[in-house]
């Protein structure tokens, strides 16, 4: 477990300053988005054809939860993927590829008003045309 997950289940009043929900908002966002998940999941599995059983191949270095708040973690704090993969004893690119995975998931469970609460400081089109 990285340091966010452990300082978030030591310290639960400070769920809101480090990813932007309160601790019961980020409970029920993780129950909802792994059910999620795992319907998307069998919904992939049932299209493919296989000839090897399923379940080889390398296990994911972080749990569910883990990948959830790494994504919500990215969202709150805008820092690069290195920085979040240093943080969360992953790579790069597999911090990338976590984030790009889950920000759609977790857009259809949050309501875009509380979505754009979580982000920290949102992105004006204003700035984005002086560039």
């Amino acid at each position: 477990m990285n340091n966010i997950c452990e300082h978030i289940q030591n310290h639960p009043q400070e769920t809101l300053r480090l990813i932007g929900l309160k601790n019961e908002q980020l409970e029920e966002l993780l129950e909802q988005a792994v059910k999620l998940h795992y319907q998307k999941q069998k919904i992939v599995e049932s299209k493919k054809v296989r000839i090897i059983l399923g379940g080889g191949g390398r296990k994911p270095k972080l749990s569910l939860s883990e990948q959830i708040i790494l994504t919500l973690t990215y969202l709150r704090h805008l820092t690069t993927f290195q920085l979040l993969g240093i943080q969360f004893g992953v790579s790069e690119t597999t911090a990338n590829d976590t984030f790009n995975y889950w920000l759609p998931i977790i857009g259809e469970l949050l309501p875009p008003s509380l979505l754009e609460q979580v982000k920290k400081t949102p992105v004006k089109k204003k700035l984005l045309k002086k560039f």
